[in-house]
């Protein structure tokens, strides 16, 4: 096949920063495998929606509706994102044809003038929409007062500059890829904020009946990363899998064996975290879901709901 007759890929990509670095990030590497790519940059209704909790104006569904139609429509071939903001279950004719290495899937401190969480005076302001982050920040630090936090990453830093939030929480894996890493001041270990389904990959996504593009996408597949992915979603989609759930998942895969931890708290309610934790070893994604729904029914088991 000569390079003039090699498919010519359509990415359709939000346009902020990060969603275009990941974007050219893709088209990098499909343009190694030797095809033509061009981006599609779209303004979707998650990004234009700014003054509401994403719990309250339709979940995490508004940074990939318009993407979707782009495809439907035949004007994309596949969407990039960041996993952890698509919705659990894929709309009937879609599917997610790969999930990208993982880059860290913590969550970061960010703070001008405190080192740490630890260091904040009581009725400090600390700044996040995430009801997952939410509530872990409240099981840490009861004591602090949390303010809800929308936009694209720098519109999010620009918010803490100006003095709104003696802190805030960001994805570690956003910072890391847009070479602000200076700008993290600690970086939460996973036993003390776990992070959401997905946080830190990046999926793509194309039409179910693109059998071509599902073939060609398998070379950019990292086969651990998906098992992960794969358990973090299932036990979210299995406790409902929406922005309005104050839910953390997090799997690890260490010498062919899949740990999954996941916590849920009350955001109305009490401090206190249901957390369950399981393990099996595996080398596919039925097992790895199998494990998330185990984790799931144990998070129930414990009063999650």
């Amino acid at each position: 096949m000569t390079e003039s007759t090699l498919p010519a890929i359509v990415i359709a990509t939000r346009e902020s920063r990060l969603a275009l670095w990941q974007a050219e990030h893709v088209k990098s590497l499909l343009e190694g495998l030797c095809c033509s790519v061009k981006l599609l940059g779209m303004t979707t209704q998650g990004d234009q929606i700014l003054d509401r909790s994403l719990s309250k104006v339709g979940g995490k569904g508004l940074f990939v509706k318009e993407l979707e139609v782009a495809l439907q429509e035949g004007h994309a071939d596949i969407a990039v994102h960041s996993l952890k903001d698509v919705p659990m279950d894929m709309p009937e004719g879609f599917e997610l044809a790969c999930v990208m290495e993982r880059e860290d899937p913590r969550d970061a401190w960010v703070s001008p003038q405190y080192a740490r969480l630890e260091d904040l005076p009581p009725g400090a302001v600390v700044g996040t929409s995430s009801l997952r982050r939410t509530v872990l920040l409240r099981a840490l630090r009861p004591d602090l007062k949390i303010e809800p936090l929308r936009g694209n990453l720098d519109t999010r830093l620009r918010k803490l500059d100006e003095g709104q939030y003696a802190g805030i929480v960001l994805a570690a894996a956003g910072l890391k890829r847009l070479e602000m890493s200076e700008r993290i001041r600690h970086i939460f270990e996973t036993d003390q904020m776990l992070p959401a389904a997905g946080q830190g990959a990046l999926g793509i996504e194309i039409r179910s009946d693109r059998a071509d593009l599902r073939a060609l996408l398998a070379q950019l597949a990292d086969a651990p990363s998906w098992r992960r992915v794969a358990a973090e979603r299932a036990v979210s989609r299995a406790m409902g899998g929406s922005c309005s759930m104050p839910l953390a998942a997090h799997a690890t895969l260490e010498g062919g064996v899949l740990t999954l931890q996941a916590a849920w708290g009350d955001p109305e309610g009490s401090t206190t975290l249901v957390t369950a934790e399981a393990q099996v070893s595996t080398d596919g994604l039925q097992a790895a879901e199998a494990l998330g729904l185990s984790v799931a029914q144990a998070l129930r088991d414990g009063g999650a709901h």
